[in-house]
């Protein structure tokens, strides 16, 4: 994919963050944008940031966790545009606690909006994405999809989950000789609401997570994100990592193996407020 000037791009999460910095990034590109979100205030703020850039625009709520929601959506998409070149599954929240203290629910309400949306759309849009002849499926995973941190079980489990879904999708397009590239997104520490908006286990304090996160590890802009995904889209790279963080501690796991978790467990216990107050 050497263009994207008229190409159909769906962005799931397009209300804020890296869906709407990736909106934003397509539609000066020339694309035509079909965006969701479930936050219609955002979306609607995002369509009309796109539309001044002059991109034909799509703008619906959705919740990515409801499949039919997600399936009837898809073919509403492809009635208005025709077709459907780029998915890119980027909706996604967040929990801060431990197995010990996380009820099921959390895991679960993680797991339907993190990995089972991805999935949604992904099996809603595939067969679209595979007729449009020059298609492409991104899904954004975490670098928490790569290694693995104390306090973020469910989250770690969703991401950990797309990668291994989205590796296996693109080895499947690949054996299949259909005209689909496939990318697994990885990003560090970008600016965005999720840490701001996760939900935490009784007796936790929400905004001490907040703030330490906003402080120390939201490093990186979505707008530096947004063009470091569009940029490995157009090169087709089958991995992306966003932010020198992601590529260091993918270098850690990968030259230590298990030996990661050790340096995790000491950074956590020496800078992360809550690690210390039970």
């Amino acid at each position: 994919m050497t263009s994207f000037t008229g190409k159909v791009a769906v962005i799931t999460g397009a209300g804020s963050g890296i869906g709407r910095a990736l909106a934003l990034d397509l539609a000066a590109r020339g694309a035509k944008l079909a965006l969701s979100d479930i936050d219609e205030v955002g979306l609607a703020q995002t369509a009309r940031a796109v539309e001044a850039l002059g991109a034909e625009v799509k703008a619906d709520r959705v919740n990515v966790a409801e499949r039919e929601e997600v399936l009837a959506y898809a073919d509403d998409v492809v009635a208005h545009f025709g077709a459907v070149h780029q998915v890119y599954n980027n909706a996604g929240i967040d929990h801060n606690g431990n197995v010990e203290d996380s009820d099921f629910k959390d895991f679960e309400r993680i797991m339907d909006v993190d990995f089972w949306g991805v999935v949604n759309g992904t099996k809603a849009f595939l067969p679209h994405v595979i007729a449009s002849g020059d298609g492409h499926v991104v899904n954004i995973s975490s670098l928490f999809g790569i290694i693995a941190v104390p306090g973020q079980s469910a989250y770690n489990a969703a991401k950990f989950a797309v990668r291994g879904f989205t590796e296996a999708l693109r080895q499947e397009m690949l054996v299949a000789g259909h005209p689909v590239k496939v990318t697994c997104v990885h990003p560090g520490g970008i600016k965005t609401a999720v840490a701001r908006n996760a939900t935490v286990c009784d007796g936790e304090d929400a905004q001490t997570f907040a703030e330490f996160f906003d402080k120390y590890l939201a490093l990186h802009t979505p707008e530096m994100a947004a063009a470091t995904i569009i940029d490995g889209v157009r090169d087709g790279h089958a991995r992306v990592l966003i932010g020198w963080e992601a590529k260091v501690l993918d270098a850690l796991a990968r030259l230590t193996g298990s030996g990661y978790q050790r340096v995790i467990v000491a950074a956590v216990r020496r800078f992360a407020p809550w690690a210390n107050t039970r």
